[in-house]
């Protein structure tokens, strides 16, 4: 297999970006107040997804499903697209296919759930639950059957408006087709474990995946809900999945539906709402040869949505999933603003935002359940082909190796201050464009404390390390010795990619540079020590490079 031109650019790119660590540093203080609690640590962190469902059986699909299962306690969600787009297990990028409904030539319903129940028997093989997207349209429900994909070349991407992208011709079938996708999970999977599933309607109907209006997207939910609540009273249904944020008043409009509106089933005011999604994404661009993340854009996104839940008061503890929350907004797209992806970039970025995630929802005064990474990987490609992804090629990404320290992390969220540390609120007004910002989440559980620090920049560039003091303050714990373990991801450490360049980026690989890569990708130890912890307290000192992240383990 040799490298298509899209990818050596994407490679060439990212490898400008490569510089050793600076051997200059400046110093940064962070505080950890253990005996200064504010609640429990949200695990924002379990939800992931992909566009294409199909993956999720195969060969490095179903690896990289085992991986994300592993993450431990919370339950580990995942989402994905075209779970009724017609075909037969055919893919592509930002495309697959199951065989779940099809009509006879009367008009008569077919449904056929085998795919699908391969796709939902992996994902509970390997400890994930479905957050299970109802959509897209099969092709005999289609307004639009003669736009239809049918057996796209698997490594080119298909556009989202074709036939799958439209109403039902037929709404009352459209609602029976989801009670009897329900009725069959339940009859299979058990009513006490499907309750426990999402069931959300569409994807990003405020764009081009809906080619309808805003009511008719009311009334596709109106009917899908009923048919799932016609089959499982008690399941947990939402939605709208709006891109943008708020997606203007989109998401305004669903919810003043949902509340105050005629359902178009029943006739009655409202429909049943669960929990609420939207989705947030970063803004990167490429420019003066490096490339710049836009977290402020996310973090805006996310700022805005919340401000029009929290003006309904109905919803105001009700549920948020953040169905997709990302750096950018195609996973399968590969352009020179991308080509942070399979380095420190992403796995320091995504550090940095769950925290800042979490405390606006604090301030909105919002119910903020979960944040969706849009990222799996993509089969039969080559590896470090710079798709947005957690494993490449069945390597793990520096950046599945951030949600191996957040699955670390439980109990209570305490107090932390840093000195150089940015707020929530000014990352979203201006990102992260002058000073670092290097701050930290803690959490405290019984005899277990965890402090995940990172060191992140918007640039692509290199600079210097972080001198960090950290303080731990409040301990529980006795007089004497504890445990300290650090866990490191930067250039040497829990980082795949480096080392395969460090190999001279070679292609094919043999087994032992595979089992090297392998070995190199998982979540690295850089020390394990005991410490002095007297009165409660404690101190460490270390360097973090530009773009790392620490996890410590103090127990």
């Amino acid at each position: 297999m040799k490298f298509p031109a899209c990818t050596m650019l994407f490679l060439a790119l990212a490898g400008s970006r490569l510089c050793a660590a600076s051997t200059n540093s400046f110093p940064v203080t962070i505080q950890v107040h253990a005996d200064q609690p504010l609640g429990e640590l949200k695990p924002i962190w379990r939800f992931f997804g992909a566009d294409e469902p199909n993956y999720a059986y195969m060969k490095d699909g179903e690896k990289l499903l085992g991986e994300l299962g592993r993450l431990g306690a919370p339950q580990v969600y995942f989402r994905a697209h075209h779970l009724l787009t017609s075909g037969d297990g055919a893919y592509a990028l930002k495309f697959g296919s199951t065989s779940a409904y099809k009509e006879t030539t009367n008009g008569e319903p077919v449904y056929d759930w085998s795919i699908n129940d391969k796709i939902f028997d992996t994902y509970l093989a390997h400890g994930l639950k479905p957050y299970v997207q109802i959509g897209f349209m099969p092709e005999a429900l289609s307004t639009h059957p003669q736009n239809y994909p049918h057996h796209p070349p698997a490594g080119e991407r298909v556009q989202v408006e074709g036939g799958q992208s439209y109403p039902p011709k037929d709404y009352a079938k459209w609602g029976n087709l989801a009670f009897e996708w329900t009725k069959h999970c339940v009859e299979k999977y058990g009513r006490a474990e499907v309750e426990q599933w999402y069931w959300e309607v569409w994807n990003e109907p405020n764009i081009s995946y809906w080619h309808g209006s805003h009511a008719d997207y009311f009334k596709l939910y109106d009917y899908a809900v009923d048919g799932v609540r016609r089959a499982l009273p008690g399941a947990k249904v939402g939605g709208p999945e709006v891109a943008g944020g708020p997606g203007g008043k989109f998401l305004g409009e669903f919810l003043r539906h949902c509340a105050h509106g005629t359902n178009y089933v029943t006739g009655k005011t409202g429909s049943p709402l669960d929990f609420i999604s939207f989705h947030a994404k970063g803004s990167p661009v490429f420019t003066n040869d490096h490339v710049r993340m836009g977290i402020a854009n996310q973090l805006r996104n996310m700022d805005d949505a919340f401000t029009v839940i929290a003006s309904f008061p109905e919803y105001k503890n009700t549920p948020i999933v953040i169905g997709e929350s990302d750096p950018e907004g195609c996973a399968a797209c590969r352009e020179p603003r991308d080509a942070y992806r399979n380095g420190t970039m992403y796995s320091s970025y995504t550090a940095a935002s769950f925290p800042r995630a979490l405390a606006l929802a604090n301030q909105r005064g919002v119910n903020l359940e979960g944040a969706l990474t849009w990222a799996f990987e993509f089969e039969d490609q080559p590896p470090f082909a710079g798709f947005r992804q957690l494993a490449s090629a069945g390597l793990d990404l520096p950046v599945l190796n951030a949600f191996r320290m957040f699955g670390k992390m439980s109990g209570r969220q305490i107090s932390v201050t840093s000195s150089a540390g940015q707020d929530a609120q000014t990352i979203l007004r201006s990102g992260v464009r002058r000073n670092p910002d290097v701050a930290a989440l803690a959490s405290l559980d019984k005899n277990k404390l965890c402090v995940l620090v990172w060191h992140y920049h918007d640039d692509d560039l290199p600079g210097a390390d972080a001198a960090v003091d950290l303080a731990l303050t409040g301990i529980p714990f006795p007089n004497g010795g504890a445990k300290l373990t650090q866990f490191r991801i930067d250039g040497e450490h829990g980082n795949s990619y480096e080392a395969w360049l460090k190999m001279g980026s070679p292609f094919p690989l043999s087994e032992k540079q595979f089992a090297a890569l392998e070995q190199a990708g998982q979540l690295a130890e850089l020390e394990s020590k005991n410490i002095s912890v007297k009165n409660g307290a404690a101190d460490l000192q270390f360097n973090l490079p530009r773009q790392g992240v620490s996890l410590f383990v103090l127990e």
